[in-house]
């Protein structure tokens, strides 16, 4: 565009043309491309960037801004532009282009332009428009996608975490987030990005899209930025942006959509373990990890460093069966590097928990009498042979097992180890027909390992029991008992070919007839001849499969270790 200031040295020099004026009392415009929507026309006093190549009527052309490589900058209806020029460009749109027709009088008249522009010249411009803003333009915001929710808003001195497409206001790309495959992190109102972008980020929602447009004097001004992207001077910018993260350095743990079990007896504190399910998710809903998809629950202490610190906390005071929404921000998860591909840098993380149990490391057995006879006169104890029945499940209520699905009896001897540790302990001092509910810790029951396709690691076990059935025991160190007074011919009794010697068949069929006739008793619970045969070996001190009458001895004649006559 020619004013008074030309660029001379870059204008194609003009050969004199002499062919005759066509008339024209006012500027013609003939619109080429009117693209289909038109958001703001050019005012009187707004600022426009165009593209144009000047000619005269027979298409000899004398000026282009293509030719020198940057737009023609400058503002309408303030006497800088020829006035056929200045009446043209308004009304015009962003990405319009026409070809303007204006006569001598609206152009250089009688005087004309130097050696360029000849006297009573017409001039035909082909004009581009790319961009127009007004001095009196803000930050302009449209919001073209809300979430359904919106916990929270953008506010100053928060940081947030953005993906954004920015181009200028013809649409030509100048940047992109997304081609670098991660988002812009930063702080908003404190003066780390561009004014227009401050203003443009506060209110918004994690979730949200937006269009924010600016003037060049909340962008990079009339300098542009050439050094890290083609952003010309006194360009609006166009930031099409979608929030995905938001948090402040001052927010700690954020609990929400608890869901409490009725029944909640007993809650967590700083040393317990506890497994839980979670699904982990970013701030927008990108999920990065879940433990149902491994199908175990996340087994840990907790309060104990074990976990990320926000974790940690969240997980304090929660009861079994509890479900929860925990959001942490990054100084309390994985900070400024994230973790993994999944996690980026200062990712708010969000965990759904579900709690399945907890318990610590000093707990022993609970239970519950749930049921208790009128009648109680013997109860169990260590060495007594108890039947009962159970059902067994974990402590969110999943089935593990029951000796109903059997149609018969669990049988135990106590205190011979045949049982984990917690249903000895739950089983002792009962009455036939008490019903009890036991919670074993799993340091007293299956452990760590637990057992494989029944009973998760590190599960607490709960047992819903009834004693159905007890058999007195005998006395501790005894598998085989006297019920009446001892035969003082105990060993001839036994030796029945009289050969000095008791055989081992002769041993077993004496015991299994005293006890028979009620004469004695073995220790219930056992195979009596497992017994039996530990019995004789017992006396046979030689081991030569053959008892003498010196090598025999009665119970109360031996040391407390053995378990024989």
């Amino acid at each position: 565009m020619i004013r008074h200031v030309f660029y001379l040295s870059l204008l194609v020099a003009f050969a004199a043309c002499d062919a005759p004026h066509v008339p024209l009392d006012d500027i013609f415009i003939e619109k080429t491309f009117v693209p289909e929507q038109c958001v703001r026309a050019v005012k009187v006093g707004d600022y426009v960037r165009y593209h144009y190549i000047g000619m005269f009527p027979d298409g000899t052309k004398f000026d282009s801004s293509y030719d020198r490589g940057s737009t023609y900058n400058v503002f309408v209806g303030k006497k800088q532009l020829i006035q056929g020029m200045d009446k043209a460009l308004v009304g015009m749109c962003v990405n319009e282009r026409s070809l303007v027709k204006i006569p001598p009088h609206l152009a250089y008249g009688k005087q004309g332009y130097g050696n360029i522009i000849p006297p009573d010249s017409i001039l035909h411009f082909d004009v581009l428009l790319l961009d127009v803003w007004n001095p009196e333009d803000g930050v302009q915001i449209n919001t073209y996608h809300m979430p359904t929710t919106c916990s929270r808003k953008v506010e100053v001195s928060d940081y947030v975490r953005y993906h954004y497409n920015g181009t200028l206001l013809d649409g030509t790309l100048f940047d992109s987030s997304h081609t670098r495959m991660r988002t812009y992190d930063t702080y908003v109102g404190i003066g780390w990005l561009i004014a227009g972008m401050d203003q443009g980020l506060l209110g918004m929602c994690v979730g949200e899209r937006r269009i924010i447009t600016m003037p060049p004097a909340l962008g990079y001004g009339e300098n542009g930025d050439g050094e890290c992207s083609d952003i010309p001077g006194q360009a609006s910018l166009v930031f099409d942006v979608v929030l995905l993260d938001l948090h402040n350095p001052r927010d700690g743990i954020a609990v929400t959509n608890q869901q409490v079990p009725q029944s909640c007896t007993r809650k967590t504190v700083a040393g317990d373990f506890v497994r839980y399910h979670y699904n982990g998710s970013l701030l927008d809903g990108t999920f990065f990890d879940s433990s149902y998809s491994r199908n175990r629950t996340y087994d840990t202490y907790v309060g104990r460093g074990y976990v990320i610190a926000g974790m940690d906390e969240g997980l304090i005071g929660v009861c079994v069966g509890e479900k929860r929404t925990i959001t942490i921000p990054p100084h309390l998860a994985y900070g400024e590097e994230g973790t993994g591909s999944k996690i980026p840098g200062s990712a708010v993380l969000v965990f759904d928990v579900h709690i399945i149990d907890f318990h610590n490391p000093s707990d022993n057995t609970e239970f519950t009498v749930t049921y208790k006879p009128e009648e109680c006169d013997k109860q169990t104890k260590k060495g007594d042979f108890v039947k009962y029945h159970y059902n067994a499940s974990l402590m969110d209520g999943s089935p593990i097992d029951s000796t109903h699905n059997y149609g018969k009896t669990y049988n135990i001897v106590l205190g011979a180890n045949q049982v984990v540790p917690g249903m000895e302990d739950g089983l002792m001092d009962m009455c036939v027909g008490e019903r009890r509910r036991l919670v074993i810790p799993p340091h007293l029951g299956y452990g760590e390992r637990g057992v494989t396709d029944e009973v998760p690691g590190s599960a607490v076990l709960v047992f819903d029991v009834e004693l159905v059935e007890m058999e007195e025991g005998l006395p501790e160190g005894y598998m085989f008992i006297w019920n009446e007074d001892v035969s003082p011919d105990l060993f001839s009794e036994m030796d029945k070919d009289n050969n000095e010697l008791v055989e081992p068949s002769e041993f077993t069929d004496y015991i299994i007839r005293q006890v028979n006739e009620g004469k004695g008793r073995l220790a219930p619970g056992f195979d009596p001849y497992r017994i039996i045969d530990n019995m004789f070996s017992n006396q046979d001190r030689d081991g030569d499969g053959k008892i003498t009458a010196a090598e025999f001895k009665l119970k109360a004649d031996e040391a407390a270790a053995h378990d024989e006559l």
